[in-house]
C-alpha cells in the first residue's frame, strides 16, 4: 500500500507524516465509516509522547470534524489501552493512536483500530488511501460537522482496571524494577502496579516529548538490565513508546524475550486449563520456542511477521496466545491486540504461582543463537529487495549450509526504511559469518538496483 505499513501509517514527523495528511486521513476515515454506518461516526484519539503527538491530534481531529465524524480525545494512553476503550465503548466507532511505537521521538504514526477494538482490515485500509489521496468533498456545515465531546470518566484508570482484573491474585510485596520508556505507559504503569500490591521502583516515566525510547524502554534494555543485577528484584518489565511490547529481565539481568514469555505463559495456560488449541509465531519465532512447545505438547503455527497477522491467525484458529520475539505478545482473552502492561501482569503471576526464580523459568527455554542485521534502503525500493536473484540464492545457499539446523530470514521492514536480515542456528560464529554473508549480499544488490 502507498502509505499503510504494517502498524499503521509511519514517517518522519512534519517531513513525511505532515499535518495535512494527517487531516486527509481524518478526512478519509470520518468518509469511509460514515458510508458504513449512514450516521455520524465517534473516534477516539490517543497518543504517547512524541512532541509531534499534539499537533498531528490537531489535524486529525479538524480532518474528522469537517468530514461529519465526533471525536474524543483520551491525551497520553498505551495504544492498547485505545483499542480496548473504542472495543468496551457501547458508541465508539474506531480508535486512533498517535505513536510511532518503538522509533525514535522524531518519528510518528497513525494507527486506526475499528469499533470492535481491532486493527482495520485491508479492504478498509486500501478505501482509506483512495479517500486521502482523493478526498472527498467537503461541503458539510452546521450540525452536520462533528464536534470534539468529552472522555465520560477518567480514561487511564478505566483501563487500569481492567489490565488489573485479568491478574488471578495480586502481587502484594513482589519487588519489581519498570522501565516506561518515557513514553505512554508514563501515564499508567505505576498506578496498575501499585494497585496490583507490588513494590515497583519505576524509571524513565518523565517524558519531555524528545527523550521517549532514548537510551531505555524494550529496544534500549542495557539500562534495565544492569538494575537488576544484584538490586534485590524478582523481575524487570521494559515497554517501547506505546507500551504495546514488553519484554522482561530476570534477577540476574539476563532479557526474558517475547519468545521465553510466550512459552512461559502458554505453559502455565495449559496447566491451569486456561489454552485454547495453541499459540502462534512468526517466521521470525526462535526455533527453541518450538521445541519447549513441542515438549510441552503445545503446538504453534507461523506467521508472516506483523502482531496483526498473529492475531489473524489467532481468530482464524480460535486460540488465546501469540506474538513476536520483539515483545508483542497477544492474550486475547483480555485485549485486541499486544499489550505490554498486562503481558507484565501475566509474567509475574505466572512467576508467583510457579515458586521458581524468573532466571529459573527464562532457563526452561534454550534458544538458537540468532543475529538480525538491518540494512538501510528507501522505502519505495525494500519491497523489491527479498525477490531479486543473488539475494535468492545466498538465501538458498545459508539453507543448505545450516542443513534443517538453522536458517535465514530477508524481509523488508514494515515500519522503516530497511531491510532485515535475520539468520539462526546451533553456533553463535556461523551463525554471525553467515548473517554478514547474506547482508553484503543484500547491500550490493541494493547499491546495483538503481533508482
Amino acid at each position: 500500500m502507498k502509505y499503510f505499513g504494517t502498524d499503521g501509517i509511519r514517517g518522519k514527523a512534519n517531513v513525511e507524516l505532515t499535518p495535512t495528511l494527517a487531516f486527509r486521513t481524518g478526512v478519509a476515515l470520518a468518509h469511509v465509516l460514515e458510508q458504513e454506518l449512514s450516521r455520524k461516526p465517534l473516534v477516539y484519539i490517543g497518543r504517547d509522547t512524541r512532541i509531534s503527538g499534539g499537533m498531528l491530534e490537531a489535524a486529525l481531529t479538524a480532518g474528522l470534524c469537517t468530514a461529519g465524524a465526533n471525536v474524543t480525545s483520551l491525551g497520553v494512553l498505551p495504544t492498547p489501552a485505545v483499542a480496548y476503550l473504542t472495543g468496551d465503548s457501547l458508541d465508539a466507532d474506531a480508535g486512533i493512536v498517535i505513536s510511532a511505537s518503538h522509533n525514535p521521538y522524531d518519528d510518528n504514526g497513525i494507527k486506526i483500530f475499528g469499533g470492535a477494538g481491532y486493527k482495520l482490515s485491508d479492504a478498509q485500509e486500501e478505501q482509506m488511501e483512495h479517500y486521502i489521496d482523493q478526498p472527498p468533498v467537503l461541503d458539510k456545515s452546521g450540525d452536520a460537522l462533528g464536534a470534539v465531546v468529552d472522555f465520560q470518566g477518567d480514561p487511564i484508570d478505566v483501563y487500569v482496571r481492567h489490565v488489573a482484573s485479568s491478574a488471578p491474585f495480586r502481587l502484594t510485596g513482589m519487588r519489581i524494577a519498570v522501565d516506561c520508556a518515557n513514553g505512554a505507559a508514563s501515564a499508567t504503569a505505576e498506578k496498575l502496579f501499585r494497585a496490583l500490591g507490588a513494590d515497583a521502583t519505576v524509571f524513565h516515566q518523565n517524558p519531555d516529548g524528545v527523550n521517549i525510547n532514548d537510551g531505555c524502554g524494550s529496544t534500549h534494555i542495557d539500562h534495565l538490565r544492569q538494575i537488576m543485577r544484584g538490586g534485590g528484584y524478582a523481575a524487570g518489565a521494559a515497554f517501547d513508546g506505546d507500551a504495546d511490547r514488553c519484554l522482561m529481565v530476570d534477577e540476574t539481568g539476563a532479557v526474558i524475550d517475547g519468545d521465553h514469555i510466550i512459552g512461559v505463559l502458554a505453559a502455565e495456560m495449559k496447566k491451569s486449563g486456561r489454552l485454547k488449541g495453541g499459540a502462534v509465531g512468526t517466521i521470525l519465532t526462535n526455533l527453541g520456542l518450538h521445541g519447549f512447545l513441542a515438549k510441552n505438547q503445545i503446538p504453534i503455527l507461523s506467521t508472516q511477521v506483523g502482531d496483526r497477522y498473529v492475531l489473524e491467525k489467532m481468530r482464524e484458529q480460535g486460540w488465546n496466545i501469540g506474538g513476536e520475539q520483539s515483545g508483542h505478545v497477544i492474550l486475547s482473552d483480555y485485549a485486541t491486540t499486544g499489550d505490554g502492561q498486562l503481558t507484565a501482569v501475566q509474567f509475574l503471576c505466572a512467576l508467583k504461582s510457579s515458586g521458581q526464580t524468573a532466571s529459573q523459568l527464562n532457563g526452561l527455554i534454550e534458544s538458537f543463537p540468532q543475529v538480525a542485521i538491518n540494512v538501510a534502503v528507501d522505502n519505495s525500493r525494500k519491497h523489491k529487495v527479498a525477490g531479486l536473484p543473488a539475494v535468492k540464492e545466498v538465501g538458498r545457499e545459508i539453507a543448505d549450509f545450516f542443513g534443517g539446523e538453522g536458517r535465514v530470514v530477508i524481509r523488508p521492514s514494515g515500519t522503516e526504511p530497511k531491510v532485515r536480515v535475520m539468520v539462526e542456528g546451533r553456533d553463535m560464529e556461523q551463525v554471525k559469518a553467515q548473517a554478514e554473508r547474506a547482508a553484503q549480499v543484500v547491500r550490493e544488490a541494493i547499491a546495483n538496483m538503481g533508482e
